[in-house]
């Protein structure tokens, strides 16, 4: 027994050291209680001259699911039929984010198209390329021995503007996000009083370079000032004097921003269709079925929309299975465990991630992505950033041949610094060969796939020329993941650890996309349950 006590006053004399070595600024959960910069001014003090604003919860935008991080298994985890090796099961571990809560609709992506002809009329031969390069391709609807009229009604028509977009590549998505990560923005900042909600009856703001952008606000570009209500963003910023230098070289209202949008990393989206942090006990996942045995309700009733099998996509007339003979409407079907709809059935989507056949865990087992290529603004002689004008309005082009803006006028030009698409699978130093000399890193292409060229023909438009050389493998750097099943797939791609792989500038009338969102600071307290 007196043993017994000399161990707990020992613990005890030890847990008390511990404890203050955190000091009075230290919470009981390890958190901050006050903070006090070690420079002795205090945050957003009178007569100082660094503002850190109020910090406030993270709230999630419009239209968007919470997901909490967490370690999953990752790829197929049951026998699969066809003996695929994309996707081995492996441990993987997922920050906290937010996704979309449906595919983006035609109706969202005619808003997209609204405001790019509102802002660069196509009229004018400056920006005509800007609006034609974002119109979805209607035309995929047409089959050679099909009877189609989707192609003539599907996109415009009302009755449609619930349905998943289709028809618009990889490359076309992420201008989406680009674009919808500057409305959102101006959108908060707006209902914050920072920006004039008056903002488009106002028509000078809104044409051309003139219109508003994040990286004009948050470079205090002086185009910015004529309709920024200054006196709400200094108290908005927490501060407390008016200074304007003071102000511009502080903006950053983080309480109004909005996170980038973005599309879903490959291993973000197969977490979010999962769904099992409803599914568990304790720390333990219970189960990990693959979708397709869960497509039924009690009463048998098909509870999404894919191909149940040769010339049948919805059932007997009277008694449908699933009830859409092709696309349908967005919340149709139930959503999962996380209130996420449509990751099973309707349209495929497109993720982020270039496509390789084996996922190296070893390389990375945290937010798993590969495509990193990361850039840099460009800067004039003078130090000062580089913005595109309507004359140097840089292009990708579409394997239809139409031409896509990389950037807008009024956003400030970037340059890729580095491309580690290739990195650990593709590049020399992956490869069998990778002592030949001859070949530098960054030219290697292990995978050989076909090269993409363009010409212009005798009417001026733009072709894509056929690759007419022997190639081994279709794999290449602009090659995507593409997730999930779709109306015309059957229940096999169904399961959320099956991928495929699509070019990036080729539209597809059976894939869809939605979008995601960093959750700002650390993930989710624990729970217990």
């Amino acid at each position: 027994m007196k043993k017994l006590k000399l161990f707990s006053l020992i613990a005890l004399s030890s847990t008390l050291a511990l404890t203050s070595c955190g000091g009075s600024g230290t919470s009981k959960g390890g958190g901050t209680k006050k903070f006090v910069s070690k420079t002795g001014w205090k945050p957003n003090e009178k007569q100082g001259w660094f503002f850190a604003g109020k910090q406030q919860k993270q709230k999630g935008w419009p239209g968007m699911v919470y997901v909490e991080g967490g370690t999953f298994t990752m790829g197929l985890v049951k026998d699969d039929v066809m003996h695929d090796w994309n996707n081995s099961p492996r441990r993987m571990q997922v920050s906290s984010f937010f996704i979309g809560e449906t595919e983006i609709t035609n109706y969202e992506y005619r808003e997209y198209l609204t405001w790019l002809k509102y802002v660069f009329p196509p009229s004018d031969p400056s920006y005509k390329e800007i609006y034609n390069g974002a119109l979805p391709d209607t035309l995929l609807w047409d089959n050679k021995l099909s009877r189609n009229d989707n192609s003539e009604t599907y996109f415009r028509d009302q009755n449609y503007d619930y349905y998943p977009v289709v028809g618009v590549s990889w490359t076309q998505a992420n201008r989406y996000c680009e674009w919808l990560t500057d409305r959102a923005n101006e959108k908060a900042l707006m209902q914050a009083g920072i920006i004039s909600k008056d903002l488009y009856i106002n028509e000078s703001n809104n044409q051309g370079g003139t219109a508003f952008n994040m990286d004009k606000f948050k470079s205090n570009d002086p185009e910015m000032q004529g309709y920024i209500n200054e006196k709400r963003l200094q108290q908005k910023s927490g501060m407390k004097t008016t200074n304007q230098r003071l102000l511009a070289a502080n903006r950053s209202p983080s309480s109004a921003m909005v996170s980038k949008f973005r599309l879903p990393t490959e291993v973000e989206w197969e977490f979010a269709a999962l769904g099992m942090e409803k599914n568990r006990e304790y720390n333990n996942y219970l189960d990990k079925k693959p979708q397709i045995e869960m497509l039924r309700n009690k009463k048998g009733e098909i509870l999404a929309n894919f191909k149940q099998g040769r010339g049948d996509y919805s059932g007997t007339a009277g008694w449908k299975n699933d009830g859409s003979s092709k696309t349908s409407d967005v919340r149709q079907y139930p959503s999962n465990n996380l209130g996420i709809y449509g990751m099973f059935g309707n349209v495929a989507e497109w993720t982020a991630d270039v496509y390789r056949p084996i996922i190296d865990e070893e390389a990375s087992d945290f937010n798993y992505y590969r495509g990193n290529m990361p850039q840099a603004i460009v800067r004039n002689g003078d130090g000062t950033y580089k913005m595109v004008e309507e004359g140097t309005i840089q292009y990708d082009t579409l394997a239809d041949g139409r031409l896509v803006y990389k950037n807008l006028p009024g956003q400030f030009e970037r340059k890729t610094i580095a491309d580690y698409r290739n990195y650990r699978d593709g590049d020399r130093m992956s490869s069998l060969d990778y002592r030949n000399a001859s070949d530098s890193a960054a030219s290697y292409d292990m995978y050989n796939s076909p090269k993409t060229k363009f010409i212009v023909d005798a009417n001026g438009r733009v072709v894509l020329q056929k690759d007419t050389k022997e190639r081994t493998s279709e794999i290449s750097n602009d090659i995507r993941v593409v997730k999930g099943g779709s109306w015309m797939d059957s229940a096999y791609w169904l399961d959320p650890g099956q991928r495929r792989f699509k070019s990036q500038n080729t539209a597809y009338g059976w894939i869809g996309f939605r979008v995601a969102q960093d959750a700002r600071a650390s993930d989710k307290a624990r729970t217990r349950r």
